[in-house]
């Protein structure tokens, strides 16, 4: 057993150089365990990350959520990677998220050889085992194109694999208990949540979409697909024709959601973006739109989420609800979650409030809109349309559009 040992004051200083610090730790050949544990001090306006880097690649983060973290080549703390520890120079890294005008003294030790309990493993079995599936609603039947079929989702939702409060399997639950058919679980700067995905979804029933958010302080993005660590740390520009490259879909999350407001630079526009979030609380307030239209109207596929993180998020998973018009034949949780991708690629979304409320779906060559009487069709030229039926059928024409009623209050997006 090796003990490494860090004690020093972290300064304004330091957080101006880079939001992000390394230290080294040397992994002996062989080595049974790593067993990190972070002290920070009991100040107001103190918030520090903590993660792990080895030497062959990124192994987990758990941000502010935790403040210790054990790897094994068989077990590790929920948002790290299980595996063999590769002999050579790892890396604990923290980040200094929040610190006040004074600095802060983190102490970090960081302690190679056998690990008798790795933290936060049993707690997070234990809670799994407890959930049980729920009854799902009636199911709603949308139009639909030839050989296309919608399906219900939600695009934003955190496990305690990062900072939420419950298992994969109680995201599943909320998600199959709302209606829906796939959900992204896309917990803060890891994906070590990715490899229950499969087995939980078929337990439950639902597709998870296996995904990232790529969390900085200037913003917030989520990489979908299985498709490998996204480095936060490198600039956001990287991020766009990383993913893609790797045969992903990125999203902007929330970009008018206070201190997490998109602000990085990117001469590339992903293809997604989270233009209805769970903080769209008042929708007669246009940002979410106007900020849209600025991004890209017709260039940017639009999708909703959640965001849920624990029983006082402001909403429960499917609120709002994406659905996504997907291949037809696509059956069961794994074929639901990719053909997803594959509908999101196409750019076939819409979005509501909820599983049930009203809706606007392009069918074909013609916008449908449902349980939305008195209502008007915005075009992106501005053309306004009058909607007077629970169900109507009007033509399309080219770009995204969305449902207003005559207060202005947004209802339903469709891209």
């Amino acid at each position: 057993m090796a003990v490494t040992s860090y004690r020093r004051r972290w300064t304004l200083d330091d957080r101006a150089e880079s939001v992000w610090h390394s230290l080294p730790v040397d992994i002996p050949a062989d080595c049974p365990g790593l067993l990190v544990t972070l002290t920070v001090p009991a100040l107001e306006g103190v918030v520090i990350d903590l993660g792990c880097e080895g030497t062959a690649g990124w192994r987990g983060w758990s941000g502010g959520a935790r403040r210790t973290f054990a790897i094994t080549p068989t077990a590790a703390t929920p948002g790290y990677l299980a595996g063999d520890l590769e002999p050579g120079t790892w890396w604990v890294v923290i980040g200094l998220h929040r610190l006040p005008v004074d600095g802060a003294e983190l102490i970090v030790e960081a302690v190679t050889g056998p690990v008798d309990a790795v933290p936060g493993l049993a707690e997070y079995a234990d809670a799994s085992a407890a959930v049980a599936v729920p009854p799902r609603p009636a199911r709603r039947t949308l139009p639909a194109a030839p050989g296309l079929k919608w399906v219900a989702g939600d695009f934003h939702a955190h496990s305690l694999h990062s900072d939420g409060s419950t298992p994969v399997a109680n995201l599943a639950a909320l998600g199959v208990a709302a209606g829906l058919d796939v959900l992204a679980v896309t917990d803060h700067n890891t994906v070590a949540h990715h490899l229950e995905l499969p087995a939980v979804g078929k337990r439950f029933g639902i597709g998870l979409i296996p995904g990232q958010e790529v969390t900085t302080e200037s913003g917030h993005a989520n990489a979908f697909g299985d498709i490998g660590v996204i480095d936060f740390r490198r600039p956001a520009a990287t991020w766009v024709s990383e993913v893609a490259a790797r045969g992903g879909l990125l999203s902007i999350n929330h970009p008018l959601g206070g201190d997490c407001s998109w602000r990085q630079p990117l001469p590339e526009h992903p293809p997604l973006a989270e233009v209805w979030h769970s903080t769209w609380l008042d929708r007669t307030w246009g940002g979410p739109i106007a900020w849209w239209q600025a991004w890209g109207l017709t260039s940017t596929t639009p999708i909703g989420g959640s965001d849920w993180h624990d029983p006082t998020s402001i909403t429960l998973p499917g609120t709002p609800t994406t659905w996504i018009a997907v291949d037809a034949s696509a059956s069961g949780p794994d074929e639901l979650a990719r053909a997803v991708l594959d509908g999101l690629s196409a750019g076939r979304t819409a979005i509501s409030a909820s599983y049930t409320a009203p809706v606007l779906l392009r069918v074909e060559d013609s916008f449908v809109a449902i349980d939305a009487p008195n209502t008007v069709l915005v075009s992106p030229d501005g053309t306004r349309r009058p909607v007077r039926t629970e169900y109507e059928s009007l033509p399309a024409t080219p770009g995204p559009h969305y449902l207003v009623t005559h207060e202005g209050r947004f209802i339903s997006l469709c891209s």
